[in-house]
């Protein structure tokens, strides 16, 4: 197969897959009462508790109004609170109730079992290549577009 075949197979495969991956997530967290969205912020949290509400948003890559009404449904849920910032009553910090952790485990040991589902066949020595075949990718285009690049 030829360089430009070879490299059309590759994004395509990789998209499809990335489509499979957010659809059967999805479809595991729905049963837990979240959506995928609402899951996402839940799993950041668990390693980045405390962060803002902007913070939050530029870690997930999503708009501010799109944040906002993603932590209306998880408050409504009972699975954070937003506190206010001493200093900056715009600013609000983003904190996980007893509910939202336990929620957040759930939603590890989820994501634990896709990868374990979706990796299981694959060998190490594949994964380590994958991977650096995917940061490459990544370090690609995060140069794309920029002067020089």
């Amino acid at each position: 197969m030829e360089t430009n075949e070879l490299r059309s197979e590759m994004v395509d495969a990789l998209s499809k897959v990335s489509r499979k991956l957010r659809t059967l997530f999805d479809g595991r967290v729905k049963e837990q009462g979240l959506t995928l969205a609402r899951a996402r912020i839940l799993l950041v949290l668990n390693n980045q508790e405390g962060l803002y509400q902007k913070e939050l948003a530029e870690v997930l890559e999503i708009e501010n109004a799109t944040m906002v009404r993603l932590l209306d449904g998880l408050e409504k849920q009972n699975f954070i609170e937003r506190r206010a910032v001493e200093g900056d009553r715009r600013a609000k910090q983003i904190v996980m109730t007893r509910a939202g952790r336990e929620q957040a485990e759930l939603v590890v040991k989820l994501a634990e079992n896709v990868r374990h589902d979706l990796l299981d066949s694959v060998s190490d020595d594949d994964l380590a290549a994958t991977v650096r075949v995917l940061h490459a990718m990544g370090h690609s285009i995060d140069n794309t577009g920029r002067p020089g690049a």
